[in-house]
């Protein structure tokens, strides 16, 4: 029987995890409960409701949020579930509603979240003791972030008092979703978070995203480079030195920060310089879009990255942003969400292009997806084992995997402790 204590606690430092972390439907269930179930998530941005009376359902594992935008403009958070009988509430990804109405036995919640009608209930019964459940969620500079759990992570605020600089000139508040895309990647959430983590399998796997960027903004053993090859990553590191100088007397934060592995609400960012022209995302690698984003005059701004544990990876350039998350299904399968947004006033077919804007992401994504499927493929076989990280470029795959680790650890023995 697996021991999920004893495999935590023995883990082999620098290695990928035992295979039933990918596999077991017990380990799953534990990740939903402690990763997913007690920390920050990542499901969308503000623009997902631009307007009262806008909903979004998301669904993580079995759970599924209703993220609505309420008559005064707040966006608020709720289970999916009706007080009376447990029916679920929204039924489509995206809708636009007065109130939210029950379709099983007509129960109406207003938009934040108070039973208003409910028929037959007899004289002695108090709606206001059946409202819907809230869920906690937090807005950072337009990014949509849920906890499932009674009491949060305080350190949001600390992540809220570091990124909210770098992200404010893109001004997502001010965007819109320009295309979404979902992915279903036959792999556990975790390949599909540890091969983002990383870009040792990029030269070999992704022609398009290596058009814009530079192979040495992710890492490389110094020994094995030619001469030439030295040359050439001494260059980008004076150049990243240069770009960050710039970009920050222009206003925008461009220097690292990791955090990966010694916060509850774990994050990192940086912003790199593009290949080519150093516009964009693109295959030209100039910008996509006329119009720049929020605050942006630049549109050689390089790329903002920011991660986030345990569910999303997010690009900021001038002219457009594209956020990705991760939603896990099962064991096995989990659905990788993308959203590119623009300024608000772009217009499609005048302003960009929709195939320029999103195709160096399509095709990247599509390739990730096949890697986390040849990765779940080879754990559930008999030939199996960890496998060791390169120290020289999936160091932060060591740290996100570490984080996870600890995380559950942590939970597990508090768990322990109340018992």
């Amino acid at each position: 029987m697996f021991d999920l204590v004893s495999q935590l606690t023995h883990r082999k430092k620098g290695h990928t995890l035992e295979a039933p972390f990918y596999l077991d439907p017990d380990v799953f269930a534990a990740d939903m409960e402690i990763i997913f179930g007690q920390h920050w998530l990542f499901v969308g941005v503000d623009v997902d409701v631009p307007e009262p009376g806008d909903v979004m359902m998301v669904k993580i594992g079995e759970t599924e949020i209703a993220i609505v935008r309420d008559d005064d403009g707040e966006i608020r958070a709720f289970h999916n579930v009706c007080r009376h009988r447990g029916a679920r509430l929204v039924h489509e990804e995206k809708t636009t509603v007065g109130n939210l109405v029950c379709r099983y036995h007509s129960w109406v919640y207003n938009l934040n979240g108070e039973l208003i009608h409910a028929e037959h209930m007899g004289e002695n019964f108090d709606k206001s003791c059946h409202g819907l459940k809230p869920v906690h969620v937090r807005s950072l500079e337009g990014l949509l972030f849920i906890c499932l759990a009674e009491n949060p992570p305080q350190d949001f605020d600390e992540m809220e008092r570091q990124m909210a600089p770098y992200l404010a000139p893109h001004n997502l508040r001010e965007a819109k979703i320009a295309y979404q895309h979902d992915l279903i990647e036959e792999g556990n959430w975790k390949l599909t978070m540890e091969n983002n983590r990383e870009c040792y399998h990029c030269g070999a796997n992704h022609p398009e995203l290596t058009v814009p960027l530079f192979a040495y903004g992710f890492g490389f053993d110094p020994k094995e480079l030619e001469p030439h090859e030295r040359e050439h990553a001494e260059n980008y590191a004076c150049m990243l030195n240069d770009n960050h100088a710039e970009w920050e007397a222009q206003g925008l934060p461009s220097k690292e920060i990791d955090r990966l592995d010694d916060m509850v609400t774990s994050f990192r960012t940086e912003r790199l310089p593009l290949a080519g022209a150093g516009e964009s995302h693109t295959m030209d690698t100039k910008r996509a879009c006329k119009k720049l984003m929020g605050s942006m005059t630049n549109a050689k701004a390089g790329a903002l990255h920011f991660w986030t544990q345990p569910n999303s990876w997010h690009h900021f350039m001038g002219d457009h942003a594209v956020v990705f998350s991760v939603l896990p299904i099962d064991a096995e399968r989990s659905v990788l969400r993308t959203k590119w947004l623009v300024h608000k006033d772009a217009q499609e077919g005048i302003d960009y292009d929709l195939e320029n804007l999103i195709g160096v992401w399509m095709a990247t994504n599509q390739q990730d997806g096949e890697l986390v499927g040849y990765c779940q493929q080879g754990v559930r076989g008999k030939g199996y084992v960890p496998g060791p990280y390169s120290p020289h470029t999936e160091m932060l795959v060591e740290k996100c995997t570490n984080w996870y680790v600890g995380r559950m650890l942590a939970h597990l023995a508090k768990t322990r402790a109340v018992a």
